[in-house]
């Protein structure tokens, strides 16, 4: 019989790579000879960086940046040097995490920092970029990242432009000879899960910039400055702006890494998936065990769960799932796809223990369900 193992984390609690250890010493001591396979994943969220290094085994790279309004910052990256695959974060250089809440304003902030990452890959000799363009700070439409990259912005005096959201509407130019040269022979895969397009009342300004730091009248501005910029995003790239999907996604960045740097836009969990080899290696399994935080109604809405169905589905293979919190029906999570489902918080005494005390009881339900469904097929 052979088991995957196949969660993300239960946030605050427990990492995905413990939770695939807790399942495995439950199975194993009902059933010793299984053989599990741990393939952890992740949807492009907290902790996607660690799941990410459990496939790549690189390293962190460390260097000084421009956080978003241009004051040096320490940041990192991952890079593999045996497979030239680097995961970036934009987070990391351009994020609101870098920020104090009363810091936030999106309007005057850049992706500066962003570019300077990639830049530093470019130069080690990375072949593919993981970029993961979640919590952002910013709302330039990526020309903070593109200017770091060589790209200039000129205004209608010919002279280059500060790159932050509010000067977009200034932008006349776009000048792409000095972009740097292996963005040309770098694939980037790009890890977004909206849909957002780049401006509108859906759009990157109006649904994402009060968060960030924007007012009233500055959302106003930024979309007005994102509605001009497409315009010469569409005659330099010669691309339908506003017909792109995730274009609005942090800030403009989903169509900023489309075009500076001819990147694919993928949903976080496809990447990981891609990254760990998964529809190959589930080939063979006869159940796959998965789980996250809570499972409810936006499961299946791009999250790691529902990413694990999809690929289950297509081979026909058992589902059980492991979850801090249950908020489904037996029936619904049937309707999902899902054969066993159990939850932390049905185990332990209160949220604190469940919290606490996860992975012993990750472990528990392991062992339960080993003893109820698996243990019952190895005998048929």
């Amino acid at each position: 019989m052979e088991i995957i193992v196949a969660p993300d984390k239960f946030k605050n609690s427990l990492t995905g790579i413990a939770f695939c250890n807790a399942v495995e010493e439950g199975v194993k001591s009902v059933i010793p000879e299984v053989e599990i396979l741990k393939l952890p994943l992740a949807d492009g969220g907290d902790g996607t960086i660690d799941v990410v290094n459990y496939y790549l085994k690189g390293n962190m790279v460390k260097l000084m940046v421009n956080n978003p309004f241009f004051e040096p910052v320490e940041a990192s990256y991952l890079y593999s040097e045996d497979t030239k695959i680097a995961f970036i974060e934009m987070a990391e250089a351009s994020g609101v995490k870098l920020l104090k809440p009363q810091q936030f304003n999106c309007k005057n902030a850049s992706t500066f920092g962003t570019g300077e990452l990639i830049k530093d890959a470019l130069n080690k000799g990375v072949k593919h970029i993981i970029l993961g363009i979640g919590g952002s700070a910013t709302n330039d439409c990526g020309i903070g990242m593109a200017s770091a990259l060589g790209f200039q912005f000129f205004n209608a005096n010919n002279k280059e432009v500060k790159p932050i959201g509010a000067n977009l509407s200034e932008i006349k130019k776009i000048e792409v000879l000095k972009a740097h040269p292996k963005l040309l022979t770098t694939k980037f895969s790009v890890a977004c899960d909206v849909t957002n397009p780049l401006y509108g009342k859906n759009g990157a300004a109006y649904v994402y910039a009060a968060q960030k730091g924007a007012t009233e009248s500055d959302i106003k501005m930024l979309d007005k400055g994102l509605q001009d910029f497409s315009k010469l995003l569409e005659t330099t790239f010669k691309v339908d702006v506003q017909s792109v999907k995730g274009a609005g996604a942090a800030g403009g960045m989903g169509i900023a890494s489309k075009l500076f740097l001819n990147g694919e836009l993928t949903p976080g969990i496809t990447l990981i998936k891609n990254l760990a080899n998964f529809d190959t290696k589930i080939s063979k399994a006869d159940w796959i065990i998965t789980g996250e935080g809570k499972l409810d109604t936006q499961t299946m809405s791009g999250k790691t769960i529902q990413g694990v169905l999809t690929s289950a589905k297509a081979q026909q293979i058992k589902v059980a799932a492991f979850c801090g919190s249950l908020e489904l029906s037996k029936e619904e999570t049937t309707k999902m796809g899902i054969n066993y489902a159990s939850s932390v918080i049905e185990n332990a005494t209160d949220l604190d223990d469940a919290m606490k005390n996860s992975y012993n009881y990750v472990k528990q339900m392991a062992e339960t369900f080993a003893l109820s469904f698996l243990r019952k097929q190895e005998s048929i």
